[in-house]
């Protein structure tokens, strides 16, 4: 059972980036939820998509801007992040768990199933 996370990389502000979660060894049915770390911060809940209905949930400060999906034919999510900001730089890190309710719900510790981090940095 394992998430791999890939897309991250260097962009300049402004710009656009997908980032990608394929899990292996289960299907990814399951809620899915995007964090990040910043340097001297604690992780925050990105984005977050839930298993029973598709809800999706959004920090504040990238709503209108990232867009959480997932294609279940090829057991893959993806975090879509456009208009890149600096203070969007941080590691990103897929999370995916059998949720009963709403992903926004659940802390970050619920989330059983985690992807190691991809470096996102923003600079021009």
């Amino acid at each position: 059972v394992q998430l791999q996370a890939s897309g991250g990389g260097l962009v300049q502000p402004g710009g656009s980036m997908t980032l990608s979660c394929t899990a292996s060894g289960f299907r990814l049915a399951y809620a899915i939820a995007w964090f990040r770390q910043a340097p001297g911060k604690e992780r925050e809940r990105v984005s977050c998509v839930s298993s029973h209905d598709g809800s999706t949930n959004y920090a504040d400060s990238v709503k209108g801007r990232f867009t959480i999906s997932k294609d279940s034919a090829k057991n893959t999510g993806y975090l879509q992040m456009n208009n890149l900001k600096p203070e969007d730089t941080a590691i990103y890190y897929c999370a995916s768990e059998n949720l009963a309710l709403h992903c926004a719900l659940y802390s970050e510790a619920e989330f059983g199933f985690w992807g190691q981090g991809t470096q996102v940095t923003v600079s021009s």
